[in-house]
């Protein structure tokens, strides 16, 4: 049994340290060093492991949000924590986690998560999520984002959480001025560069676009369970907003 258990212990040191290098990587928009499905594997692994052993690393990534922010931006705390969501890629999961209650299903976008806030019908500040409670702020650079307006007609304050994206068409555009060893991986790796750019001219040039998909503060007329009114009313100030569908468990197809 020894043995066996030092391997267990070996093999999660290693799950902790090469997840937590990736999961830096991500955050910071460089270089993925594996995919998402690689990393949700080796994740799960990882869990397994954890209720095998009966504990856990301090520096597990089921422990911690996230990892420290590394960059020449200015750090922002974010007044409430910016948690990153639960997944699953099960149908029956998702049925399950619902149970009798009407659920607002919408597209997980893969950019960076940006946090907009406006004071007065002003957009005030923009911040990356970071590692949920430390992000970066990027406010000269999210007033160049192609769809962002600049005043809003809302003149309490209004927190909205969403993504920075760049579409494929911009992405392969971009990509093709660029010698091949220059090239980018993916859409996300140049928008993730493109929101964290100390110039923002740069940032102004990769028509970067912002999709909200929740709102953090404001409109506190509206009941806090309406989402779907709620991700309406933020359309109808100019934002473009992901794609919502209502569901619940009869409509969930498995």
């Amino acid at each position: 049994g020894g043995i066996i258990m030092n391997q267990q212990e070996r093999r999660m040191n290693e799950l902790v340290i090469l997840l937590n290098q990736a999961r830096e990587v991500y955050e910071q928009g460089t270089d993925e060093i594996m995919s998402n499905k690689e990393y949700d594997t080796l994740y799960d692994e990882l869990v397994l492991l954890e209720n095998c052993l009966g504990y856990k690393l301090d520096n597990s990534p089921t422990q911690n949000v996230g990892n420290e922010v590394v960059s020449a931006l200015k750090k922002v705390k974010h007044p409430s924590k910016m948690l990153s969501l639960d997944k699953t890629k099960n149908k029956a999961d998702l049925k399950k986690f619902l149970g009798d209650k009407v659920g607002l299903l919408s597209w997980k976008l893969d950019g960076l998560t940006v946090v907009l806030t406006y004071e007065n019908g002003n957009l005030v500040s923009a911040v990356t999520r970071g590692n949920g409670e430390v992000g970066e702020d990027i406010t000269h650079n999210a007033r160049h984002f192609k769809n962002v307006p600049q005043t809003i007609e809302y003149m309490d304050r209004l927190v909205l959480r969403g993504e920075a994206v760049i579409s494929y068409d911009t992405f392969n555009k971009i990509n093709s001025t660029l010698p091949p060893t220059g090239q980018y991986k993916n859409p996300r790796n140049l928008g993730s560069g493109s929101v964290r750019q100390l110039d923002s001219k740069v940032c102004a040039e990769r028509e970067v676009e912002w999709i909200c998909f929740d709102v953090i503060e404001g409109f506190k007329n509206i009941e806090t369970n309406k989402k779907a009114k709620i991700v309406n009313t933020v359309y109808n100030l100019g934002f473009k907003t992901v794609e919502t569908g209502i569901v619940n468990k009869e409509n969930l197809s498995i």
